[in-house]
């Protein structure tokens, strides 16, 4: 299994510096990881360390909490792809959708229109260690429905990150067409590779160079 082709090399630190950046670019270069994920500030320069190299640009919107207003989510949207990102991980509502009102996905209908009109992808982050099973399957459905590309476990600011049970369930919740990224605490090549097996189309991990260097890499080629 090539877990380097899985991985969105990340680092959302509030502390990071541009030379953190710079490193994580050149990291994702040097282990071929997918992509990498980097605050909306430094997406520009982001884009310019990763030149011409095939590295797909991920940044976040409504980070990490989810309930600013969406016409501030969709202004943060469009300057990230103005800026060269080339998919958004949006925070859904959650406030919004344990309230039971529609907008959530109205919310989440109106950010995947604003990318897919620039041909990029959308992922929305459920933060799972917040909903029960029965929201979970819920809140997957509702973002398949309104045009989301993937589903997302977390933001990784939250008491928990990514489980097993949880891609499980939310892969068995979205059509095959929709992606399920696993992110949040995930530190180990084991732990990628239960992950992976159990439906993860993507990792978001600050660890990938640890998970992608460790002498257990890969337990099950």
């Amino acid at each position: 299994m090539q877990l380097a082709s899985y991985i969105e090399h990340t680092n959302l630190s509030p502390t990071l510096t541009v030379y953190d950046i710079d490193r994580l670019v050149e990291e994702a270069r040097h282990h071929r990881f997918l992509g990498v994920c980097v605050p909306p500030f430094w997406v520009k320069r982001a884009q310019r360390e990763i030149g011409p190299s095939p590295i797909t640009l991920v940044t976040v919107a409504g980070f990490p909490l989810g309930y600013s207003m969406t016409e501030t989510k969709l202004d943060e949207i469009k300057r990230a792809l103005d800026n060269g990102a080339q998919e958004i991980d949006v925070v859904w509502n959650i406030s919004s959708f344990k309230t039971g009102y529609p907008w959530t996905k109205v919310e989440i209908a109106k950010c995947a229109k604003l990318v897919h009109d620039q041909q990029r992808m959308l992922k929305v982050i459920l933060e799972t260690a917040h909903l029960t099973h029965d929201e979970i399957r819920l809140g997957c459905k509702l973002c398949a429905d309104a045009g989301a590309d993937f589903v997302k476990t977390s933001t990784g600011f939250a008491h928990a990150g990514a489980t097993v049970e949880h891609v499980r369930l939310m892969r068995a919740s979205v059509p095959p067409s929709v992606g399920v990224k696993a992110s949040g605490g995930i530190k180990t090549a084991a732990q990628a590779v239960a992950l992976i097996e159990a439906g993860a189309d993507r990792l978001g991990t600050s660890s990938g160079v640890n998970i992608v260097t460790s002498p257990t890499r890969n337990p099950n080629p």
